[in-house]
């Protein structure tokens, strides 16, 4: 008896915890309601075999529950039952299946006037890529990347000379624009998430998967990575930027083609040396490209990697227990070979860097920055 009722109130809080939760979906910001009402729908399918099974569970337990005297009979089979409980079991599933497959169906779908954006993500960084005036992507091959080329486009592809680059993790997006979102992975499986947009989609290393979205609401929404890639994968965050067409024009036109990307940069428009104001406002834009803040925290806080705040000019314990001291030469070192010396209680997850001379400086102006 006592376990008849304690399924009964399993039951009855479970279905009071639903409605009375405060956990809920935010307002979808796209088009695609209906993937909330795939939800529901699930939900409500699953929630009702919860209650009849757990209910219809209880009842026997109290109808055939044990007397003196009683003996079951045994019962090897029953066509009718079995009949009942697979037609039941194939309803439910084909309830639960149809309609996420025919959303999917629509989700991968693009309408003709769909623009292109296309997203690359790898530990534990997002960047993002728009066509330019020819409104065609340049081609990309992991052969092509480099420090300088980092989303690997073809530098012989005429097309992909316009192509507007977006190095930080910020995307913006025109409102109720239209946009076939394609995505590929440099290392490892990622999951390109925007919960408000009710879009996600993994990421798969050799080759490039899609969806469409049109954004409905203005606002700022959250990137996140829904796959876990390694240890930086908490840290995998963006923003998409929703906002009316002319100031998404203006955004646009401010990005950098990959033309404009490929030119040297060594010196200022005068040719003179880079003033220090200048290397450190460098250093942390190399910081936020190349993903140094998703292990090196810049106020102290604990992360994957030491922090950057108070790091130069102090003594730093290697993992074998001898200390060097954090200057431009141990800087140097540790940012072109990290593996070669550890910090003690850290471990070697930092990939390699093909930086040049300048931008090594840069960073280093940057740290040396917030140590003071």
């Amino acid at each position: 008896m006592a376990i008849a009722i304690a399924l009964i109130i399993i039951v009855v809080a479970s279905i009071a915890f639903h409605i009375y939760s405060p956990w809920w979906l935010t307002p979808a910001a796209s088009n695609w309601g209906e993937i909330d009402n795939a939800l529901h729908l699930t939900l409500i399918i699953t929630g009702a075999f919860f209650i009849v099974l757990n209910l219809v569970l209880a009842w026997l337990v109290i109808r055939f529950r044990h007397k003196p005297g009683r003996q079951s009979q045994f019962q090897p089979d029953s066509k009718k039952l079995e009949g009942w409980l697979i037609g039941m079991t194939s309803v439910g599933i084909i309830a639960l299946l149809a309609p996420g497959l025919v959303v999917y169906g629509q989700f991968v779908s693009v309408p003709d006037e769909a623009r292109i954006v296309e997203v690359v993500g790898e530990q534990w960084r997002w960047r993002f890529r728009f066509p330019g005036d020819d409104a065609q992507l340049g081609k990309s091959d992991t052969r092509f990347v480099s420090n300088t080329n980092p989303l690997g486009i073809d530098p012989d592809d005429p097309a992909g000379a316009d192509d507007r680059i977006i190095l930080l993790p910020e995307l913006h997006l025109p409102l109720y624009a239209p946009y076939k979102v394609l995505l590929r992975s440099k290392d490892v499986l990622h999951d390109f998430n925007v919960p408000q947009f009710r879009a996600k989609m993994d990421l798969v290393p050799g080759t490039v998967t899609h969806f469409w979205v049109r954004p409905t609401e203005r606002g700022q929404f959250d990137i996140l990575c829904a796959e876990l890639c390694g240890v930086g994968h908490f840290n995998m965050r963006g923003r998409v930027v929703v906002e009316d067409e002319a100031e998404f024009g203006r955004w646009l036109a401010a990005q950098p083609t990959f033309a404009q990307t490929q030119r040297p940069a060594d010196t200022t428009a005068s040719g003179e040396a880079l003033s220090q104001a200048d290397l450190i406002a460098m250093g942390e834009t190399l910081s936020q490209v190349n993903g140094c803040i998703a292990c090196h925290s810049h106020d102290g806080k604990p992360g994957i990697g030491p922090t950057w705040q108070g790091l130069y000019g102090n003594a730093r314990t290697m993992s074998d227990d001898t200390q060097l001291q954090a200057d431009e030469v141990y800087l140097k070192r540790a940012i072109l070979d990290a593996k070669a010396e550890l910090v003690k209680g850290y471990p070697a997850v930092m990939p390699a860097y093909t930086l040049n001379d300048q931008e090594i400086d840069a960073l280093i102006a940057y740290i040396q920055s917030l140590a003071q």
